[in-house]
């Protein structure tokens, strides 16, 4: 079954908060971009909010990620999955993507050869992944979170990041969900229990006053 369509909706104005007093350190954090495949895209009109806003906030990131030498991180669901890999995603949400195409990412936010893209087979970027281990190696301990779905994969990801003692940051207009209300309920969700709630623009700012103080030595 595919992703239904998905209306336009405002991205909500959620305040910067947190469940503790962290901030994004350049030296710390990896910029993850999460699904952002043309499969679960194509259920917005691309032209409309939020997928406007939040495609451009997230390619801004990426770009200013990569110039700073943060690490730029890609989740992405295989094609044809086997029933065995598939799971009880079948039940819910059917079979999956099955063209090729579908599993690209979004020509606007495109992997480079510097980044790293990991293949996902749950709702959180960590499960089956090697997302854990390419952080420790990095040397990073926070993880910006941004892409789809708000309050499906990118809460429960920032959930176990949490529960990894990895600090996350759920960046709320740089995310896009089903709705404004599923959308302000993640990000408040994340911001009592498990992270914080941050804008694209805090997020840059943070990364560029770290790096203009050497935080990037």
């Amino acid at each position: 079954m595919a992703i239904p369509a998905i209306a336009p909706y405002e991205i909500p104005r959620v305040e910067a908060s947190g469940a503790a007093a962290w901030s994004v350190d350049v030296s710390r954090s990896a910029l993850l971009i999460h699904d952002m495949q043309n499969y679960f895209v194509r259920a917005y009109r691309v032209s409309d909010e939020p997928v406007r806003s939040a495609v451009a906030n997230m390619r801004m990131m990426v770009e200013r990620a990569r110039a700073l030498g943060v690490p730029v991180l890609y989740s992405a669901q295989p094609v044809a999955q086997h029933a065995y890999r598939r799971g009880l995603l079948r039940d819910v949400w059917g079979e999956g993507m099955q063209r090729a195409e579908d599993a690209e990412i979004i020509a606007e936010l495109a992997p480079a050869e510097c980044d790293v893209v990991l293949t996902k087979w749950r709702y959180s970027a960590f499960e089956r992944t090697d997302l854990e281990q390419v952080l420790k190696v990095a040397g990073r301990d926070q993880l910006v979170i941004t892409g789809v779905y708000g309050h499906m994969g990118c809460m429960v990801t920032a959930v176990d990041a949490f529960m990894k003692d990895i600090q996350p940051f759920f960046v709320v207009d740089a995310i896009a969900d089903f709705s404004a209300e599923e959308h302000e309920m993640a990000a408040r969700w994340v911001a009592k229990r498990a992270g914080c709630v941050v804008s694209s623009a805090q997020v840059v700012e943070s990364w560029d006053r770290a790096h203009t103080a050497g935080g990037d030595e």
